[in-house]
């Protein structure tokens, strides 16, 4: 039986804390009209219908306190002490029928209307099938960065997921499967739907339609150790056109430039080749990010810095200092050949 996640970690993981904590998914685009992590502004069916059950709940419980608070101070003001009491208590409550049913009664009807309610969102969220034009991606959760594969296209790429935006009339949902390579991670981008949990061994699923082209930021909801913070994601939301453009680029082998021989002699001669691929080259690793086009990718480091040269020699040298305790090892090489490999991957675009 496959499993798809607790109701908390599939629907309703959109907790407030992670939502005030949004401001620190690095690197949002400020030519967004709404923040990129901004829950309240649901960009993908199955975000809408989260925010909606939301507004619910938050109806209904308003309506609780503003009763209970309404009766307090009734309580208050009507049963206040007075400069002429005697002392005496006021007629004592022993038995009420009619208060007990009530109070049992109301409950369990607030209960059911919120469990139905949240129900059928559920439904909605992890019983829809596919239809025949639907994207397919697996995303693999690594500590700490994102793999996506694009089974039906041909592409693998990292940490930053390209989509079609999907128009409301023909839509163009993309469907997700979750699957993680080490321990337990989370999938949360807050504008396109709920949080779904990654465990190993158990394959889980999601889907999203987004219905604006942007930039949604997104990152491991679950903690899976001491860089779980800076597992971060993009999700770019293009045209069809801008999407299909992206997919022929990435489809392409690496462009093999001989002013930059000897850095690609220094990859393939080193530990590099063992975590990393480069299509086109003798370099198929696994363990790590496919660098096949690099330099196509606004950040590095599953987001934790820009993709920059500074930035990518920094990660070359001493991956600790961008990201502490990161799985990369430093590669210990000298000015030169540091030089080099940087050069080289920088023509990986």
């Amino acid at each position: 039986m496959r499993s798809r996640g607790s109701i908390s970690g599939r629907v309703l993981g959109s907790r407030i804390f992670v939502c005030f904590g949004g401001a620190a998914l690095a690197f949002a685009d400020p030519t967004q009209p709404s923040s990129p992590t901004n829950i309240f502004a649901p960009a993908s069916t199955p975000a809408k219908s989260i925010f909606g059950l939301s507004l619910f709940v938050l109806a209904v419980t308003g309506g609780i306190f503003l009763v209970v608070f309404a009766l307090l101070l009734y309580s208050i003001v009507r049963f206040r002490k007075k400069r002429n009491d005697d002392g005496r208590e006021p007629p004592q409550v022993y038995g009420s029928n009619q208060v007990e049913m009530a109070w049992t009664i109301i409950p369990i009807l607030i209960v059911v209307a919120l469990f139905m309610a949240t129900a059928r969102v559920i439904a909605l969220v992890q019983n829809t099938s596919p239809p025949g034009n639907a994207i397919a991606v697996t995303a693999i959760g690594h500590q700490f960065w994102w793999e996506y594969r694009y089974p039906q296209l041909g592409v693998v790429t990292a940490n930053e997921l390209h989509l079609p935006v999907s128009d409301p009339v023909h839509p163009t949902p993309t469907f997700i499967t979750l699957l993680s390579a080490d321990t337990d991670h989370s999938f949360w981008v807050p504008r396109l739907g709920g949080k779904t949990d990654l465990i190993p061994n158990h394959p889980n699923s999601m889907w999203i339609d987004p219905q604006q082209t942007g930039v949604y930021l997104g990152q491991c909801a679950q903690y899976c150790g001491t860089q779980h913070a800076k597992m971060l994601l993009r999700v770019y939301v293009q045209s069809k056109d801008d999407f299909d453009l992206w997919i022929r680029q990435q489809r392409q082998p690496a462009f093999v430039n001989d002013a930059v021989a000897q850095g690609q002699r220094i990859f393939e001669t080193t530990a590099c080749i063992n975590c990393h691929t480069v299509s086109g080259t003798v370099a198929n690793g696994r363990f790590g990010p496919d660098l096949t086009h690099l330099m196509s990718r606004d950040t590095i480091a599953a987001g934790a810095a820009p993709n920059t040269s500074e930035n990518l020699r920094l990660w070359i040298r001493n991956p600790n200092t961008i990201k502490p305790g990161s799985l990369m090892p430093a590669m210990e090489l000298d000015e030169q050949e540091l030089n080099a490999l940087t050069a080289y991957l920088e023509t990986l675009r």
